[in-house]
C-alpha cells in the first residue's frame, strides 16, 4: 500500500450536547484518519452525527456542544511551525518563569512524602463519605426520576390547551409527583452523608491514628523540600519557561500573563505530585488545558523556533480557530443562499475573506477574487463582481461558496451536502468542479451525504457512519462492491437507482437509537434482519477485512454464522456503472 501523508488524525472521540437538562452524545468513540489530498465521503442517515463530526474539527460546534473525549491532531505544517521575536519583554517574561519553575522545583524533593499525606487525607475523607458505589447508585436513581420529569414536561408543552386538558391535568400530576419524589430522595440522601459523617467524627481512635501519622509526614515534608536542586533540573526548567512563551507569546499583552500565570501553577502543582516532566505525553497534558504545548527546537539571537501538536479538540480561543477555520480548513454547506449576505455584492464577500486571511491589498485582493470566479465558472466575472446573491442562479450561488472556501487555499475544504439543495441537472456540474479544483489547490475533501450515487463519482474512501460511530470503512470499491456491515447493505438496498421494475423499494425498518441513553451491544441491532444474540449484549470490536477495509460487526467474527448480503446488492457492478455512469 503506497503510504500517504496524515492530514487529520481522530482518535476515540466523544462529542455531547446539552438539551434540555440532559446529555446527548452525538459521537461515540469515533477513530478514523483522513489524508492529504484524498476524498473521503462520510455517509449516513439523517441524525448520524456527520455534520456534527465535521463540525468538531472545523471549530463550529453550537454554544451547548463540547468535546468529552478523545482528540484531533492536524498536522499542518504552516500551523505547527511557531516563530517568535526574541523581544526584551519576552527575555524578562522568560527569565520570571524560570525564576518561579526553579522555586516550584524544590517541591519536587518531597513528592512522595506529599502523596502519603494526600492518601492519608482521602482516607479520612472517604470514612466520612457515603461509599463511592452507594453514591453513584443514588445519583443513578436521581438523575432516572430528573429525565422523567423532563420528559413529562415536554409532553406537556406539546399539548393543546383546547382539546387535551384532562390528559394536561394528568401529566401536570405527575410533574408535581415526581417533583415531590426528587425532593424526597435529595433530603434522604443528605440525612445519609450527615449520619455517615457524624459516625466517622465519633471514631476518635482512627481520627487520633491518622492525625499523628499526618503530622509526622508534614514534618518530614517541610524538611524535604528545603533541598537544592540539580543543574540538570535548572536546564529542564530553562527549556520550559522557552516553551511557556511559545505557547503564550502569539496572544495579546494581558491574555499571555493569564496563560504563563495558569502555566506555572499547574507545572508547580504536577512537580509537587512527582510528575515526570520529562515525559512528552504527561507535559502535553498539562499544558493542552490550558493551551496546547509548542515544543522548544532553537532559536537565534533575534527568533525562537518551536513546533507543536494541533490538537483541535483542545482549542479553547477565538484567534487560534481564526487561523484555522477558513483559512486551513473550509467549508461548503448545503444551501448557498444561507451562505451568502444577500445585502453585500459577491465581490465584496469574496475579498473580505482573503484580506482577513491573507497580506494582500485590495486591488490584490480584486484580482486574486475576479480569478477564483472564473475558476469556478462565472462567465463574464468582472462584469458579475458587483452582482448581489439574488442577481445568480443557484449554481452560480454554490459556485461562489466554493470560491469563497478557496479563497485562502485551504488544506480541507468540508462539503455538506452541497448539491442536495441544488437541480439535478446542476448537480453533476458542481461535483465535477470540486474534483477538478482539487488537482489544482490539492485539499483534502471530506464529502458529507446520504446520497450513495454522489460517493460513488466523487469518494476515493467512505466512512459508514451510524448512531455516532464509523461502523464501516474502506476505499469506495470495497464499500459498494464487498460490503461487511448489515447498515451499509441496507443503505445499498435502499438506492433508487438500483431498484427493479414491478418491484418494492426497500426502506430501513424502525429509527436510529435515541442517544440520550446508553447504547447497549450494536447499535443497529434493533433494526438488523440479521442480529445476533451477541448484537443484543457487546458491542462489536472493528474486524479488518483487508488492509483498507473494516466493519464494526460481529458478523465477521470467526465463530459467527455466515450470512450472505441482500441478492439485490449481490453483483452489483454493472448496475452502477449504468446508475451512476462510473
Amino acid at each position: 500500500m503506497e503510504e500517504k501523508k496524515v492530514l487529520l488524525s481522530v482518535k476515540d472521540l466523544h462529542v455531547k450536547f446539552r438539551v434540555r437538562g440532559r446529555i446527548l452524545t452525538a459521537i461515540r468513540g469515533i477513530s478514523l484518519d483522513i489524508y492529504e489530498n484524498e476524498s473521503i465521503a462520510i455517509v449516513g442517515e439523517s441524525g448520524s452525527g456527520k455534520s456534527v463530526f465535521t463540525k468538531t474539527f472545523a471549530g463550529m460546534l453550537d454554544s451547548n456542544g463540547f468535546v468529552s473525549d478523545g482528540s484531533i491532531v492536524f498536522n499542518d505544517e504552516e500551523l505547527v511551525d511557531i516563530h517568535l521575536k526574541l523581544t526584551a519583554s519576552a527575555q524578562k517574561s522568560m527569565e520570571e518563569s524560570i525564576s518561579a519553575l526553579n522555586e516550584s522545583s524544590r517541591l519536587e524533593l518531597g513528592s512522595a512524602t506529599y502523596q502519603k499525606m494526600l492518601e492519608l487525607e482521602s482516607e479520612k475523607r472517604q470514612r466520612g463519605e457515603i461509599p463511592e458505589e452507594e453514591r453513584w447508585k443514588a445519583e443513578e436513581e436521581r438523575l432516572a426520576l430528573v429525565a422523567k420529569r423532563t420528559d413529562a414536561f415536554n409532553l406537556k408543552q406539546t399539548l393543546d390547551p383546547t382539546k387535551d386538558k384532562a390528559k394536561i391535568r394528568e401529566t401536570s400530576r405527575l410533574i408535581n409527583r415526581l417533583d415531590k419524589e426528587i425532593k424526597e430522595h435529595e433530603a434522604r440522601q443528605k440525612q445519609v452523608a450527615r449520619a455517615q459523617k457524624s459516625a466517622a467524627a465519633a471514631d476518635t481512635a482512627f481520627n487520633q491514628r491518622i492525625d499523628k501519622e499526618y503530622a509526622a509526614l508534614k514534618a518530614r515534608y517541610e524538611k524535604e523540600i528545603q533541598g537544592e536542586i540539580s543543574l540538570e533540573v535548572k536546564k529542564r526548567n530553562e527549556i520550559l519557561a522557552k516553551e511557556i512563551y511559545l505557547s503564550t507569546g502569539r496572544y495579546g499583552m494581558r491574555q499571555e500573563m493569564k496563560m504563563r500565570k495558569q502555566l506555572l501553577e499547574a507545572l508547580k502543582k504536577a512537580m509537587q505530585l512527582g510528575v515526570d516532566l520529562s515525559n512528552e505525553g504527561q507535559l502535553n497534558t498539562i499544558f493542552e488545558d490550558i493551551v496546547f504545548r509548542v515544543r522548544y527546537l532553537d532559536e537565534t539571537p533575534d527568533d525562537i523556533h518551536g513546533t507543536c501538536i494541533l490538537n483541535l479538540a483542545k482549542v479553547r480561543y477565538p484567534k487560534d480557530w481564526c487561523r484555522i477555520r477558513g483559512r486551513r480548513i473550509a467549508t461548503v454547506f448545503q444551501d448557498p443562499m444561507t451562505s451568502l449576505n444577500p445585502i453585500i455584492t459577491i465581490g465584496k464577500q469574496i475579498t473580505s475573506i482573503i484580506l482577513k486571511h491573507q497580506d494582500c491589498t485590495e486591488v490584490e485582493a480584486r484580482h486574486r477574487a475576479l480569478e477564483l470566479m472564473q475558476k469556478v465558472g462565472i462567465p463574464n466575472a468582472s462584469a458579475r463582481f458587483d452582482d448581489y446573491p439574488f442577481q445568480y442562479s443557484g449554481g452560480m450561488r454554490q459556485r461562489i461558496v466554493i470560491a469563497i472556501a478557496l479563497s485562502c487555499q485551504p488544506k480541507i475544504l468540508i462539503c455538506d451536502e452541497p448539491t442536495t439543495a441544488l437541480d439535478v441537472t446542476i448537480q453533476a456540474q458542481i461535483l465535477q468542479l470540486i474534483k477538478d479544483l482539487q488537482k489544482e489547490f490539492n485539499y483534502t475533501i471530506v464529502f458529507i451525504t446520504h446520497d450513495l450515487g454522489v460517493v460513488a463519482n466523487i469518494a476515493d474512501r467512505v466512512a459508514v457512519l451510524y448512531a455516532g460511530q464509523v461502523i464501516e470503512l474502506g476505499n469506495v470499491e470495497e464499500v459498494f462492491y464487498d460490503p461487511r456491515h448489515p447498515y451499509t447493505w441496507a443503505l445499498l438496498s435502499s438506492l433508487p437507482q438500483l431498484a427493479q421494475r414491478n418491484t418494492k423499494l426497500y426502506s430501513i425498518t424502525g429509527t436510529p437509537p435515541s442517544l440520550y441513553n446508553s447504547i447497549v451491544g450494536d447499535a443497529f441491532a434493533p433494526r438488523n434482519p440479521h442480529c445476533l444474540k451477541i448484537d443484543t449484549l457487546m458491542e462489536p470490536p472493528m474486524f479488518q477485512v483487508s488492509e483498507t477495509h473494516f466493519a464494526k460487526t460481529w458478523l465477521l467474527d470467526e465463530h459467527a454464522p455466515k450470512i450472505e448480503k441482500p441478492e439485490s446488492i449481490q453483483d452489483i457492478h454493472e448496475k452502477l456503472v449504468k446508475a451512476f455512469n462510473i
